[in-house]
Parts: C-alpha cells; structure tokens; sequence
C-alpha cells in the first residue's frame, strides 16, 4: 500500500475499535453507523521466534499496526516484549511466519540505545536530520525545540558517552521524531526519563499518532500501558492476548505510602528505576495527602520501606501477598 492510500485512509475520533484477524474497524457511532476498515501500516502473520534449538520466545504472533494509532505492548521482563520489537523493525529475523512489508520511513528507539557517542547531542541530531533529508538549518530547529521539550541538560556540545542515560535516552528519542514517522516503535521509552520528559514523551507519541503514523512501544508497567496507548496488548508465555497478563515468579506485594501533611516528603525517589518495583499509581482527593501504592517484588518490600522513610514518606500498610496478576 503506498504513502498516499494510507494518507487517505479516514480516522473517527470517537469511534469504538474491533480487532479482527485480518484488520481493524471503526464504528461510528452516529445513528447511521458508517463502519470503515482500516487496512495495516504492518502485518505480522503467524510469527515465531527462537534461537538455534532452544525455546520459543515467541510463538503464532498475530498482529496488526494500523495508522493513526498508539499500540501498547504490556509484559514482564524477560517476557519477549523487546524481541518482538526487534521483529517488527526488521533487526533480526522470525524463524517463523511473516513480517512486513515495513514502511520506508520506520524509527526503532531500543531499551538500549546505540549512538555514535563521540559526537555532540545537538551534532548528531542535526547529521541525522541531514540523513533523513533536511536542509540544516531545519534540522538545527526541529533538533533544538525537540531537547527543549524534553528538558534536556548538560549541553547541545557535550558528546553524547558524557550524558546521563536519561538524556542520552532523551536524544534518541529526539532523533527518532525529526521527520514523520509512518511507524514508530519504542522499547520501553519512560523508562529513563525524569518527570517532566515523561509528559513530553507521551505528547510527541500522540502526535505522530495524530499526523497519521502507527506507534507501536512495550513497557512492563500497566499503568504507562494503559496511560499512553488506544489498544493494549499483553505478552505471556510466548503470545499475544488482550487479557492481563501474569508476573513472572511469585505473587508480588504492595506497599501503600503516604505524604504526612505536618512532614513532607523531602523529594520523591525515582521509583521506577528502583530495583524490585513493578508499577506505581499515585492519587489522593483533593486536599487530602497523596497516596503511593507501589507494588514490589516481595524480596525487595524492605529495600522500598527503607527508601521511602529515608524521604520522609509514610507507611500506611504493606501487604505481602497480593496475587500473580496486575489489578485495574
């Protein structure tokens, strides 16, 4: 299918969304209830994926990227979800079934990102635009209000090995936006972000949603999943299903802080680069304390509670024992 069929392609926005096995529709819901099918940017059929003769990592993966929407992929570490990711951009091969064909303009921004490290951030993004085909002085712009979004620091010069991992993360996403995407897909893309980057994040992703590109990213946290996408997709045992998924290993426990309203807080930890934390939900009615539950692998609640007193939070109840599944 070319660019222009896919440009031409209608979006409802307030349109209820049907998967099938061969695409997805739309259903206006106006009384006369036009329903309009939209073909794939991407087409994933019967897909497996393992290494030499071991074990299936994936297996009779069905799947669908579509323009225009914001496509989740929810598992547990170690899951697959990465490998399939590595699948849809065409970085290694299924050993069974079909991918593809991929659009031309497709961005990859991996758990791990690899950069020519020796160059300056605001350097490499401008020889980046330059690749994708933008004059300099428009990559210069694009690539300035992109880090100024995202709150970026320690320099447009610095090289980019000098670079905290947040902002190095921060410039691969960067170099991923500088034209449009007709398919986006990210690896776990908050995962290294500080707060303030979080939001941007989810912005830059709606727009290339909005301008007509297919997003497609994982994370092992519902709560981002079910935040920043249309359609959320599991990944258990190898396959795709629309069910929630379980943990790996045992039931987790969950740990409910507060914020005393005579002694807050002194600042927040980064709970989500903290060693043992599944999910976080944060909320509290208004002029009430704010409430954290944070569910935490059992072997690290101690770790947590220890953090989370040194920062002046207080502990309302840990239950150890809260079942193998996330809870809505």
């Amino acid at each position: 299918m070319s660019d222009s069929d896919r440009s031409a392609e209608p979006t409802a926005e307030s349109a209820a969304v049907e998967s099938s096995a061969v695409g997805r529709t739309r259903v206006d819901e106006r009384p006369d209830q036009v329903v309009v099918t939209l073909q794939p940017v991407l087409r994933l059929s019967g897909v497996g994926k393992r290494y030499g003769r071991g074990d299936w990592v994936l297996r009779d993966i069905d799947l669908e990227l579509h323009a225009g929407e914001v496509l989740a992929v929810a598992a547990a570490n170690g899951a697959g979800k990465s490998t399939l990711l590595r699948l849809i951009v065409g970085a290694c091969r299924a050993s069974a079934g079909t991918v593809g064909p991929r659009p031309a303009a497709t961005r990859y921004v991996p758990d791990r990102v690899a950069m020519n490290d020796r160059m300056p951030a605001l350097g490499y993004l401008i020889h980046m635009g330059r690749i994708q085909g933008m004059p300099t002085a428009g990559a210069r712009r694009r690539a300035v209000d992109l880090l100024d979004r995202l709150e970026f620091v320690g320099g447009h010069q610095t090289p980019i090995r000098k670079l905290s991992k947040g902002n190095a993360q921060k410039v691969a996403l960067a170099q991923a936006v500088l034209t449009r995407p007709s398919l986006l897909v990210l690896d776990e893309p908050w995962t290294s972000l500080d707060a303030g980057a979080h939001a941007a994040a989810s912005a830059i992703i709606c727009e290339v949603a909005e301008s007509g590109g297919a997003v497609v990213f994982a994370d092992h946290q519902e709560s981002i999943v079910l935040t920043n996408a249309a359609v959320q997709l599991y990944l258990a045992g190898g396959r795709l299903t629309d069910r929630r998924y379980p943990y790996a290993g045992p039931a987790s426990a969950e740990v409910v802080l507060f914020s005393d309203p005579n002694r807050p807080p002194t600042d927040t930890p980064n709970w989500q680069q903290t060693a043992g934390v599944l999910d976080i939900r944060a909320g509290s009615p208004v002029g009430e304390p704010t409430v954290l539950r944070i569910r935490v692998s059992p072997d690290r609640v101690d770790a947590v509670l220890l953090l989370a007193l040194s920062h002046s939070w207080s502990v309302a109840r840990v239950e150890r024992e809260v079942g193998p599944t996330w809870s809505r």
